[in-house]
């Protein structure tokens, strides 16, 4: 199976990659994050995928749009700000890595964020499922939160950036002022 793998960091890469491999995949990583603020987290986290996939020699597609702007300015025009904006940043990303799936001949796209204890796995889940319908394309679910920790340490341990809050610009305000869940990947 070819999979498109939408990634948003290395640290969740680690174990993804690993537990695909062993079923026979290597995924081509798909980098696309402009919900990452400020600039300076966006590189960091770019960057130490970057470093992640040269070093397994892996393919790493980086659909390289920094975008503070747009994305601030869509979540706005999509939600008032006290509602669960992190649906709307999860079919943003999504859909794009299955769009360019199935427009350049991949059977099946799916997500890192799948590994992440800190995000609404669910939602997710439905979100994937959702434009697999939508867009023609399958959507390869696998639930890798057990392999979370063990994933953060092996960054840690090769020295990957280690991000402290989910990456959008909210989240970390929420996460430097105490009021709000600040979910990190």
């Amino acid at each position: 199976m070819k999979l498109l793998l939408h990634t948003c960091c290395a640290p969740c890469s680690i174990k993804c990659v690993e537990a695909l491999s062993t079923e026979g995949m290597l995924p081509v990583l798909f980098w696309y994050n402009p919900n990452i603020h400020p600039y300076t987290e966006y590189r960091s986290r770019r960057d130490s995928l970057y470093d992640f996939a040269k070093g397994k020699a892996l393919e790493l597609i980086l659909e390289d749009e920094y975008g503070l702007r747009s994305f601030i300015n869509s979540v706005e025009r999509q939600m008032p700000l006290n509602t669960f904006r992190c649906g709307f940043c999860y079919k943003l990303r999504m859909e794009k890595a299955a769009r360019y799936a199935r427009e350049n001949g991949f059977d099946a796209f799916s997500t890192t964020l799948l590994i992440s204890s800190y995000q609404d796995h669910e939602l997710i889940k439905k979100t994937g499922e959702d434009l697999a319908r939508d867009i023609g394309i399958e959507f390869l679910y696998r639930d890798f939160r057990p392999l979370f920790r063990e994933g953060r340490n092996e960054a840690k341990a090769a020295g990957y950036y280690m991000q402290k809050y989910c990456g959008c610009i909210y989240s970390e305000e929420e996460r430097y002022l105490g009021n709000g869940s600040g979910s990190r990947t």
